[in-house]
């Protein structure tokens, strides 16, 4: 009787949980905005895209060392957008910042409203050596080609740019006014870091008491198949960037002969602590915004999927350890740890006195400069193991802007109305952007581009034939002009 007892106990408590369960699932509804889809904006999309192939043909590449590297590149891209816009550039004020940097304003109606800030950078990276051959199209031809601008930058970043200046040209031309002064930031060194451009646009800004509204950069896009178990393509909004953190470990010994090793070798303890280090990760943490992420996005899926992104109570010690298992899933919930550089040894028979590494990590929202630190010289545990920030590029990770507030619900507007099939969530920008320098000048610095991208499009970024769909271009000038009307 008292096992009957027992296993009653346990069946009507697994009843009790499955009812838990299935109702908090039924009461998780849609969190998607109900907008009326925008009837398609007419875009001249050849004359388009031809602007936006000649754009690639100038070699705008930047160096981190040398900052008039491909001037004149630069300054033809300067021509070309003059040129390309000419009702732009007669009523917006254009200024060259710390050299190739431009920054543009249109001043809007109501001098007492928040102004706005798009941005885009101008510079795009080299192509890896050896793989031009490689290219179905040249990489820097521009050319229009089946369907798509081909070349380096069609990505990355500037069909942004251009984008936001066509957009702007055709509501000149309907006779639009802004009641929000507009910014504009296109830094020209994106690609080396930004210091040069971004960082001296926002130090400018900041000297002349701008506060935004709301600043717009590039970041994630809309992806289709790339989040498991979501059918519908998902606009996944960067509402938070991770900080980056590269530090030297240094290590010196007496030198020998390798036919008397000692016990321990400079390499042997570089090893153990370099293994420590990737064995010992900074704890998952999915309380906040990767969260806030998924729970956005079970609604709109089915089966186990749906259930358990409900019910993080119940499935969040299981989601992390799944969630964990894939590098890009991983990177969205813990800072990570990853190993980029050693240097040990000049000759097979000697015994090296020094031995170095480098370690990259990517910060998590919440985790801090000093707390990475503190978790290196705790796991290493070697006190001979010299630590030290390697170089000047290491920044916190930024602030999480609001998402209950009238500048990403812009945002999250616009995309339902330009893209009606597509459902939106907030997330975790990984890499680096220009809009970290704007951090402290807005609540609200989001990280999006407004075009779609299936998995096989990801490795074209930096990579070989990179491209645009006209047709997605021409979505994209759909976004940056309803998001105006929008928001400004």
């Amino acid at each position: 009787m008292a096992v009957k007892k027992v296993l009653a106990v346990a069946l009507a408590g697994i009843g009790v949980l499955a009812l838990a369960v299935g109702v908090n699932t039924a009461r998780s509804g849609s969190k998607q905005l109900a907008v009326a889809p925008v009837a398609p904006l007419q875009v001249d999309e050849g004359a388009a895209a031809q602007r936006l192939g000649e754009s690639l043909r100038f070699v705008t590449i930047s160096d981190a060392r040398d900052a008039d590297a491909n001037a004149a590149e630069f300054d033809k891209l300067h021509a070309h957008l003059q040129a390309s816009f000419p009702r732009l550039h007669a009523a917006l004020n254009r200024e060259n910042v710390n050299g190739k940097a431009l920054l543009y304003t249109w001043p809007g109606s109501d001098a007492n409203a928040a102004p706005i800030m798009w941005m885009a950078h101008q510079d795009v990276v080299p192509i890896a050596p050896g793989t031009e051959k490689d290219w179905q199209q040249q990489p820097w031809s521009g050319i229009v080609h089946d369907g798509f601008i081909w070349g380096r930058g069609a990505w990355d970043d500037k069909g942004n740019l251009y984008a936001q200046m066509e957009a702007i040209e055709m509501l000149l031309a309907a006779g639009f006014q802004p009641k929000r002064t507009l910014y504009l930031a296109y830094g020209a060194d994106e690609e080396v870091g930004g210091k040069r451009g971004a960082a001296a646009i926002a130090e400018l800004l900041k000297s002349r008491k701008v506060k935004l509204d709301y600043v717009l950069d590039e970041g994630l896009m809309i992806v289709q198949g790339m989040v498991p178990g979501l059918e519908p393509a998902a606009a996944m909004i960067g509402v938070a960037e991770k900080g980056y953190a590269s530090y030297k470990l240094e290590l010196e010994v007496p030198p020998g002969h390798s036919s008397m090793p000692p016990q321990q070798t400079a390499i042997g303890m570089m090893s153990r602590a370099l293994s420590a280090l990737e064995a010992n990760p900074l704890p998952v943490r999915m309380a906040g915004l990767p969260q806030h992420s998924f729970e956005t996005l079970a609604p709109e899926m089915g089966g186990f999927n749906r259930v358990a992104l409900s019910n993080f109570w119940l499935f969040g010690p299981m989601l992390e350890r799944m969630l964990a298992k894939s590098p890009s899933t991983n990177a969205l919930m813990r800072t990570t740890t990853a190993l980029t550089i050693v240097n040990a040894g000049v000759k097979d028979n000697v015994l090296p006195g020094t031995a170095s590494a480098t370690v990259n990590f990517r910060l998590l929202p919440g985790d801090t400069l000093a707390g990475v630190e503190q978790h290196m010289h705790k796991v290493i545990g070697n006190d001979k193991i010299r630590i030290s920030p390697d170089g000047n590029s290491n920044t916190e990770a930024s602030r999480v802007a609001r998402t209950d507030g009238a500048s990403y619900a812009a945002v999250n507007r616009t995309v339902r109305e330009v893209f009606p099939d597509v459902v939106v969530a907030p997330s975790l920008m990984i890499g680096a952007t220009d809009s970290r320098y704007f951090d402290g000048m807005s609540d609200s610095v989001l990280k999006f581009g407004p075009v779609r991208a299936r998995p096989e499009d990801l490795p074209r970024f930096h990579g070989t034939n990179e491209r645009m769909s006209v047709k997605g271009y021409a979505d994209m000038i759909r976004f940056y002009h309803q998001l105006l009307k929008n928001s400004a």
